[in-house]
């Protein structure tokens, strides 16, 4: 079995920036593929960024530039710096986990976090 939990959401003033955490726990290294999405109030949840085991990353266009994904494999854990914040980029934030590579372009994952809070004031 594995647990997702996020951290590191809350409250942010345009321009400003924000990392969040991702602790992926029981069988990390099974998991070859993990995901940031994110859902604002009456919107339908949409891709952040995501990342295979092996470095390869999928990045919308929305966010490219601005927001980074990594993984840290010691420490079992997926980051997502996010610089120059909007208030667009309000919303929660969910950390997902799949064993298969291609959900980073599927979209299809195993494991879901119960969500951070990600608030940007402009």
């Amino acid at each position: 079995q594995v647990q997702v939990v996020e951290s590191g959401g809350g409250l942010a003033q345009a321009g400003g920036s924000l990392t969040l955490s991702c602790a992926v726990s029981g069988n990390y290294f099974a998991i070859n593929a993990n995901g940031w999405y994110r859902q604002a109030p009456g919107k339908q949840r949409e891709l952040v960024a995501a990342i295979t085991s092996g470095g390869t990353a999928n990045e919308p266009d929305s966010v490219k530039g601005r927001f980074a994904i990594s993984r840290d494999n010691a420490k079992n854990t997926v980051y997502l710096k996010m610089n120059n914040l909007k208030p667009e980029d309000t919303g929660v934030y969910y950390c997902a986990a799949a064993f298969d590579y291609g959900a980073i372009w599927s979209g299809k994952y195993d494991y879901w976090g119960q969500g951070t809070q990600v608030t940007v004031s402009s």
